[in-house]
């Protein structure tokens, strides 16, 4: 019993121990978490700096972690070393061996394969082809050459041959239309000149804007866009066209209407061409160009600008608008990218109510023309119902504001003008009937009374 009760004290010491140790492990434990929130908010500890902590005793623990530098190669190759020994490199082509039928059996076809790849395997180790060397080859600029038979083609594109002969019928309306009798001599002077001068100032026209119509998808295939002719075979067939053009119009016709034809030349090139960039005054610039020919005609047959020059002009003038605001609708993305300035793209609802007034005016002007007796009181009755129809189109794109009824107004200008015009010359005055009522200009009354004469 005694040596019991010596043993109990140092298991009670040791008790008390750990309950003491217990104790006061839990109560630090809340001030443990307060010290540590304090230590946070005095060093500013944030997820960064936690991050570097992890990685630094990762890199601590397991330093086969850690990244290890690759030393750097003396030599410096150049790039252009470099892309000659890429060049000089040659890739294999491995031939494709045809799909074997499927009618056959496994075992055949598996044997024809392996002999195949057998054979071209042994067929691309003894000849290896240069691929590289032949796309370096199709890589360089290569110089367009010009045939003799491809000319006339080229440069009936870049006189925009089409345009060219709408102009030389405009002026043989014109030509038609004046109160004179018919003149083939003087009729084919004007017409050849008219499209001479129309040639070179589409040509010079292509010349300047070559940067502009490569961003274009409608004219990105012009010759001198593709490269087909060199700038100065352009220039000098405009200058070929332009100076006999003006030349037959001056001294083969008479010098009024071989003016006209010279201005029209500078006011294409000189002023609508570079006015496509900047304002969208060009279109009407460009409407004015497009109604000289028809008087350039008047006054090739009849020596003098009267009103009836004028009429047609007018006419010619105001049929541009619903004629090329609709074409440019259709072409806004074009007009943009290639950085004109048009109604279409920077005005589109100006462009529309531009088209439609224009349409109603060719009402208006068929009307005049009895009244400045140059047709008879016919032609506006007959002529209503084609204008009508342009009108009523015109108001369609108007309110629409579409691709189709753009399209449909464009189209329908390209048949519109050549029925006008055909009517009007249809209901045109003759000369006798002008003669009687003493409306002919001076100088014709007797060239109306040698007609008379037998």
């Amino acid at each position: 019993m005694s040596a019991a009760r010596r043993c109990r004290p140092p298991l009670a010491l040791a008790g008390l121990f750990v309950w003491h140790l217990r104790n006061t492990g839990v109560r630090q434990i809340p001030c443990r978490f307060v010290h540590l929130y304090h230590v946070a908010n005095n060093r500013l500890i944030t997820f960064q700096y936690f991050n570097f902590l992890k990685r630094m005793y990762v890199t601590r623990c397991n330093k086969d972690l850690g990244q290890r530098a690759k030393p750097k190669s003396n030599s410096i190759v150049p790039p252009f070393h470099e892309l000659q020994q890429l060049d000089q490199e040659k890739k294999v082509v491995h031939k494709i061996s045809p799909v074997s039928p499927v009618h056959q059996s496994w075992s055949e076809t598996s044997s024809r394969n392996e002999l195949r790849e057998m054979k071209s395997a042994a067929e691309t180790e003894d000849s290896v082809i240069p691929v590289g060397a032949e796309s370096k080859e199709d890589r360089r600029w290569k110089e367009m050459k010009l045939r003799l038979d491809d000319l006339p083609g080229i440069l009936a594109r870049l006189s925009k041959i089409k345009l060219t002969a709408l102009v030389i019928s405009t002026t043989s309306a014109g030509f038609a239309m004046a109160p004179v009798p018919f003149e083939l001599t003087c009729f084919l002077l004007a017409s050849l000149g008219t499209g001479l001068a129309s040639c070179a100032a589409n040509s010079i026209n292509q010349f300047f804007e070559v940067p502009f119509d490569s961003n274009m998808n409608r004219t990105k295939n012009r010759p001198l866009v593709r490269g087909q002719i060199s700038p100065l075979l352009a220039v000098c067939f405009a200058a070929c066209c332009g100076i006999p053009g003006i030349a037959l119009l001056a001294l083969g016709v008479n010098p009024l209407t071989g003016a006209l034809g010279a201005f029209n030349i500078f006011l294409y090139t000189c002023c609508y061409t570079p006015l496509k960039r900047m304002s969208i005054a060009n279109t009407w610039v460009g409407a004015v160009v497009g109604a000289i020919p028809p008087v350039m005609g008047w006054t090739a047959a009849t020596g003098s600008l009267d009103a009836g020059a004028l009429l047609l002009g007018g006419i010619l003038y105001s049929w541009q608008f619903p004629h090329f605001n609709a074409l440019s609708w259709g072409l806004r993305e074009d007009y943009s990218r290639g950085g004109y300035c048009m109604m279409s793209v920077t005005h589109p609802g100006l462009c529309r109510r531009v088209a439609l007034r224009h349409c109603l005016a060719l009402i208006g002007l068929s009307t005049v023309a009895p009244v400045l007796n140059i047709t008879t009181w016919t032609f506006p009755i007959i002529s209503l119902p084609i204008n009508l129809y342009i009108s009523y189109l015109g108001f369609r794109f108007y309110r629409d504001a579409d691709r189709s009824s753009s399209r449909k107004l464009f189209f329908c200008s390209l048949w519109h003008l050549p029925m006008l015009l055909l009517v009007m010359f249809t209901c045109k005055k003759s000369v006798l009937e002008k003669e009687d009522k003493g409306d002919l200009p001076g100088g014709s009354n007797e060239m109306a009374m040698e007609i008379r004469l037998p």
